[in-house]
């Protein structure tokens, strides 16, 4: 099959083009550069520079190209930028979803796998985060996407789509040095940051119902996830009546203290301790996963562990700065 893979250039996108290639099946790559690069695209890919707003532009790369489904990846994702551009996040994210939408019934496509996230749960008082724990986003960026959720089920019902919305959990790490996350939004390369700067990591509250103190979360290996992509698209491609919603995460937790001290640990540079600050407004205590339903209904469950991520994320900070 052929997939057209939005965001194909940029951290996670570049994984989940690879990992398509690995196992077989064609790609396309759609991509504005916003936050991607060039050179993370495999020569042999057909590339498609644009938006997926420009409804026009889509519809050239449907007929050019002559797609089965589509990999969703592009969009904003920070969620402090969301907070003051609320209106920019829901043009890019939900005005260039239903622009996909609108391009995907038109040429027929029936088959899209969404990016989705854990921000639409907001902050959930439970152990363990299901896909039937309520969806209460906190911020424009998670309403974003919970409104593509909403906006995929209806298009689905009415025009015959198959879909799998995932919603990843905290992705860290790297396949490859060259692959390594460039953006400085996410923990570990936040701590990198620092501590190559000989500066303190910093952790926003240490007074959490939790055993350290500190908030705890779920982090998945960019490679697990990418190959939960894979998972998906096989499903889609055997069934046309698959109507998914998906965590991806690994079901376990670590606390923001002991992945600062992990990335201490493997990187040597454990002569700066973390600075404490006050908590930030909107972080709840505990966010994983539970991730039996995807295991279910793919085959998939994670393999790489919260040291593979800090090491291959290690690597690929230390190819990119020399």
């Amino acid at each position: 099959m052929k997939w057209l893979v939005t965001g194909g250039a940029g951290y996670i996108g570049t994984h989940v083009v690879r990992a398509l290639l690995a196992a077989g099946e064609d790609v396309v790559v759609l991509d504005d550069f916003s936050t991607g690069a060039r050179e993370r695209v495999p020569e042999k890919v057909p590339l498609v520079v644009g938006s997926v707003l420009d409804r026009a532009l889509l519809d050239e790369t449907f007929r050019a190209h002559a797609v089965d489904g589509v990999v969703h990846i592009a969009a904003k994702k920070q969620v402090p930028e969301s907070v003051a551009r609320p209106l920019y996040y829901y043009e890019e994210n939900v005005e260039g979803l239903r622009v996909l939408l609108a391009a995907m019934v038109a040429a027929d496509v029936t088959r899209v796998v969404f990016s989705s996230s854990a921000a639409v749960y907001g902050m959930p008082d439970v152990d363990l985060v299901d896909e039937d724990t309520p969806c209460l986003p906190i911020n424009p960026y998670g309403e974003s996407k919970l409104v593509g959720e909403w906006m995929i089920k209806a298009t689905a019902r009415a025009h015959g789509i198959s879909y799998a919305a995932l919603r990843y959990f905290n992705v860290a790490g790297a396949g490859a040095p060259e692959l390594a996350d460039e953006g400085v939004f996410n923990l570990v390369p936040m701590v990198l940051e620092k501590l190559t700067a000989d500066q303190p990591p910093v952790i926003f509250g240490d007074d959490y119902d939790t055993p350290d103190g500190t908030c705890v979360r779920d982090f998945i290996h960019v490679v697990d996830l990418a190959e939960a992509h894979v998972a998906a698209t096989r499903r889609l491609g055997t069934d046309p009546d698959a109507r998914l919603v998906l965590n991806v995460g690994r079901g376990e937790g670590t606390s923001v203290r002991e992945m600062v001290e992990l990335i201490r640990e493997v990187t040597g540079l454990r002569d700066i301790a973390p600075e404490l600050r006050p908590r930030r407004a909107g972080d709840p205590a505990r966010v994983v996963a539970s991730a039996d339903r995807i295991t279910t209904e793919l085959g998939w469950k994670a393999r790489h562990d919260t040291a593979d991520m800090v090491e291959s994320a290690w690597a690929g900070w230390r190819a990119q700065r020399g």
